[in-house]
């Protein structure tokens, strides 16, 4: 365990995992070198049956709190996190994806700075196969009119749990797209206030082959749209967003072949 810091942590890092050896303990050296210390961090595992909690136990001394048992997914173990965390600001690293070294430092000062806002969006490097792009900002009407909200990934997204509360968890009825479905609710349903860190500023970098790259590109839109019409957005606004996601799908292909 961590040792106990007597003042409230101001961030709370979850980490969910399973069956991932080969990169948990890559997350896990990220956290616990942060140039900024106050923090707990939250180890969520689905009960692995590979050697994933025996690299776990590694660092367990640094670690705030580990659960290991079954659950029905990542999202049901995204909202055991959530459940647990105690600090001011809840960010998710999920096993295979780091932070880097002043992610924290530069993401409190910025909270300091502008106490008012609920949540802030960092910088994030993603890796494909072929390719590094670089997700940055975000804007309320890409949210609302565009498929694939550009910076909806976890490893940039800081929140405080007040603000989250107002919105709710994750809804585990999601099988791809839980995330998108708690921005919307938290950006256009309740509309929180937020920011993003300067562009130059990586926090994040999400490792490829991740958990929603086990899913295609329609289950993706499909789901996505379903969160739109229970969000409660304009029929006709959703079928042009779905017809304009598809041309660009098909566009594309056609200019790869």
């Amino acid at each position: 365990m961590r040792k106990k810091n007597l003042k409230k942590p101001f961030f709370s890092i979850i980490t969910v995992v399973k069956n991932d050896q080969s990169n948990i303990q890559k997350t896990i050296k990220c956290i616990i070198a942060q140039s900024y210390t106050n923090f707990e961090y939250i180890i969520i595992d689905g009960k692995s049956e590979d050697n994933t909690i025996k690299k776990i136990n590694v660092y367990k001394k640094k670690i705030s709190h580990i659960l290991s048992e079954r659950d029905d997914g990542i999202y049901f173990a995204m909202n055991k996190g959530i459940k647990l965390a105690k600090g001011k600001v809840l960010l998710f690293v999920n096993s295979g994806d780091i932070i880097t070294k002043n992610a924290l430092s530069i993401v409190h000062d910025l909270f300091m700075k502008n106490n008012k806002i609920d949540f802030i969006f960092g910088t994030v490097k993603r890796h494909y196969t072929t390719s590094t792009i670089i997700k940055s900002g975000y804007k309320k009407k890409r949210l609302s009119y565009n498929f694939d909200f550009a910076t909806s990934h976890s490893t940039g997204f800081f929140i405080k749990l007040a603000s989250l509360k107002k919105v709710g968890k994750f809804n585990t009825k999601y099988k791809c797209s839980a995330d998108y479905d708690l921005y919307y609710r938290a950006i256009i349903k309740k509309k929180l206030n937020g920011i993003s860190t300067n562009k130059n500023n990586i926090i994040g970098i999400m490792k490829s082959g991740g958990y929603s790259s086990k899913f295609s590109f329609f289950q993706h839109l499909l789901e996505e749209t379903k969160i739109r019409y229970n969000n409660g957005q304009n029929i006709l606004i959703i079928f042009l967003i779905f017809f304009n996601a598809v041309l660009k799908f098909i566009l594309k292909r056609l200019i790869i072949k």
